[in-house]
């Protein structure tokens, strides 16, 4: 159901931007709506999207002698993003830009046992709270379009964190902080600006809870978070 979602959700975007895309080229030759909404120290808008997100894995020192498993690796999941946009000017080529809101994440490790090679996979099914902080520096504007590109740091939340639940083999910590770069670019129409946005995402701190009495713990040394995300911005 989630990636049937996701696939209307881009789905609906990627025509909506070839509509908007085709009007632009028709109908503005110069950078008539950039100036209107240049004229703006801060705008507010919301970001929307679709994220690929995964853990990036390093084996400890028990794994080399184990005797039960073999192969450990991530498996990344699609999830979605909703967040809201606070957009500050700081002169004419920088902003500063906060988004909090909640993205929709599943992340899976598998591990491949000795004794018959079969694949046992951990799913892990987060709604994470977060809080983005990003300076933007962007180009100069050409036919109301405006490339930019993206840097900054995340804190986020797992509100549903398997941190304290005994059942699970394997736990992850709730609080990540990550730093984000990305690429994307400003178009301008009359009552909004139209954003598509790539960025990448990776961990700062180790996530795994150490349990000595689980095998899948004691075979990594250090669980580290990566996404890469798609989406889409409307500010006005």
């Amino acid at each position: 159901m989630l990636h049937l979602f996701c696939k209307k959700i881009v789905l609906i975007i990627v025509v909506m931007s070839l509509t908007w895309t085709v009007y632009g080229q028709i109908g503005g030759r110069g950078n008539y709506n950039f100036k209107d909404f240049n004229r703006k120290a801060y705008y507010f808008g919301i970001n929307v999207g679709i994220n690929s997100s995964g853990y990036k894995l390093q084996q400890s020192s028990f794994f080399i002698n184990n005797d039960s498993i073999k192969v450990t690796e991530g498996n990344s999941e699609v999830g979605v993003n909703m967040h809201m946009v606070t957009n500050l000017k700081l002169g004419e080529y920088f902003d500063f830009r906060f988004l909090p809101g909640f993205s929709f994440a599943s992340r899976g490790l598998q591990f491949t046992n000795v004794s018959d090679s079969k694949v046992l996979e951990r799913k892990i099914e987060s709604v994470f709270f977060e809080l983005p902080f990003h300076v933007r520096f962007k180009s100069e504007p050409y036919r109301d379009k405006r490339m930019f590109v993206v840097a900054g740091l995340k804190y986020s939340y797992d509100v549903q964190t398997n941190s304290k639940s005994r059942k699970t083999l394997l736990k992850v910590a709730p609080h990540d902080f990550q730093y984000e770069i990305g690429v994307g670019m400003q178009m301008f129409y009359p009552y909004f600006i139209f954003s598509p946005e790539i960025k990448f995402s990776r961990g700062l701190s180790n996530l795994l809870i150490y349990d000595k009495t689980q095998n899948e713990a004691r075979v990594l040394e250090n669980v580290v978070s990566q996404i890469f995300t798609i989406s889409f911005n409307f500010e006005w």
